[in-house]
């Protein structure tokens, strides 16, 4: 995850300090990553509103370009969307998305949170 995801030798920090701070942020991102995929498994049929908020869950339907469903759907459901926005093709044999795909998930997913909260800002919408 460190390797793969954050892209940790790439930063070329330069300083033991940079670094340690930089690894610090991720390791906490790659733990919150590894829980829920750990969470979608163990627990999955509960509602997403547990760990998510409400623009997150339905940000991945959206950026799915599909109409996010109408009562709160399951952590679980909201895994795989976000890991599908990863690359997780989710076939019938393909299993439960593992660490990789739902980090590149989260990546494009926040960024259009980010986005939908200043356009709902700009606009008070």
């Amino acid at each position: 995850m460190l390797k793969n995801g954050c892209r940790v030798e790439a930063l070329q920090l330069g300083e033991v300090k940079k670094l340690e701070l930089a690894l610090v942020i991720y390791l906490v991102v790659a733990w919150r990553q590894a829980h829920l995929v750990r969470l979608a498994r163990v627990h999955p049929d509960l509602p997403a509103s547990t760990v998510f908020d409400q623009i997150e869950w339905q940000a991945a339907w959206l950026l799915a370009e599909k109409d996010p469903p109408k009562k709160t759907p399951t952590v679980r459901e909201v895994i795989r969307r976000i890991a599908m926005l990863g690359g997780f093709l989710a076939r019938k044999g393909d299993g439960e998305p593992g660490v990789k795909t739902l980090w590149q998930g989260f990546a494009r997913l926040s960024s259009f949170v980010r986005g939908l909260e200043k356009i709902r800002q700009s606009y008070a919408l």
